[in-house]
């Protein structure tokens, strides 16, 4: 049962973000919820991970590298050019670029499965990156934003660590004693997880309804450019960096998959109500480009680079 709901993740997604456009009203007031709706997101996701997780760094360390610095350099560089492209306003342009500046989107691994991608590569980058993110995402946003907005460095970097970090390692420490429970819940797991994207989603959404008629399609285009930058150039970018088919998979549909989760809470923690936007926006969005890809790369399955073959 919980399988099948999580399947129709991106239609929960728009669904939410339709019915908070036309009824803001009543999700408006719950603008508190959105940090503990964040700690549970990366509770649920610290409750799948154990040891085995991360001895998977150490066995692929040229991979994950190759792919937290697509990360981390592609994805904020994009934000920042599209933005200027576009004429966003700071406002919006910090959203972009707290959307560009986080970890990758927890959904990522789930589609790199379907997609055959290299499951435990796409973990490994979650893992490391999401750690990463403490320093990373406040540091990128005050490096490409700083002159134009001011950016609180140090509530950010705090606001990290509770949000993110310690939710991640309680739930690791809660999966080394009860991990064949988990085994068995994981598929529930995966639903509460979404239940409180869904939930960030729509408050986002119902904050910003009054903008949304006349920037949603210029925070539309935007978002789509973004996510197409992400996932046309990590793939592209590690093919040229010499991964396989499986791993250049993964490294598209992690990086081109943010955290936008995390971005619409420091968007709302320390912004103008106008910078959670495009990460509410993006967490519709690359739900459904990343089913879409996923989809299509599934019927074709991934080649191996020829070494790989060759000792096969």
């Amino acid at each position: 049962m919980f399988e099948q709901i999580n399947r129709f993740f991106p239609l929960w997604a728009l669904g939410s973000a339709l019915l908070a456009a036309f009824f803001p009203d009543a999700l408006a007031s719950l603008k508190g919820w959105v940090p503990p709706l964040l700690a549970l997101i990366m509770f649920t996701m610290g409750l799948t991970l154990s040891r085995h997780d991360f001895a998977r760094v150490a066995r692929s360390p040229r991979a994950v590298m190759i792919g937290i610095g697509l990360q981390y350099l592609l994805m904020p560089a994009a934000a920042f050019a599209i933005s200027h492209l576009l004429g966003l306003s700071p406002e919006l342009a910090v959203g972009m670029m707290l959307v560009g500046a986080t970890s990758g989107g927890t959904a990522s691994n789930v589609m790199t499965w379907l997609a055959g991608g290299n499951v435990a590569l796409s973990i490994s980058m979650t893992l490391i990156s999401t750690l990463l993110s403490i320093v990373m995402t406040p540091l990128l946003v005050w490096l490409w934003m700083g002159a134009s907005i001011d950016v609180p460095v140090g509530g950010m970097l705090w606001s990290i660590a509770k949000l993110v970090i310690v939710p991640i390692v309680l739930g690791t420490v809660v999966h080394h004693f009860m991990a064949t429970t988990i085994r068995r819940i994981e598929p529930a797991l995966a639903t509460i997880a979404m239940a409180a994207i869904v939930m960030i989603i729509a408050i986002v959404v119902a904050l910003n309804a009054g903008r949304l008629a006349t920037l949603g399609p210029v925070i539309a285009l935007a978002v789509v450019l973004h996510n197409g930058c992400g996932l046309i150039g990590g793939f592209w970018l590690s093919r040229l960096a010499g991964l396989n088919d499986r791993d250049c998979r993964a490294v598209a549909i992690e990086v081109g998959m943010q955290n936008s989760g995390l971005a619409v809470s420091l968007a709302t923690n320390f912004f103008p109500a106008a910078a959670a936007l495009p990460g509410a926006l993006f967490s519709v969005w690359h739900n459904i480009s990343g089913s879409l890809l996923a989809g299509y790369w599934k019927k074709r399955p991934a080649a191996l680079a020829l070494d790989e073959q060759k000792t096969s």
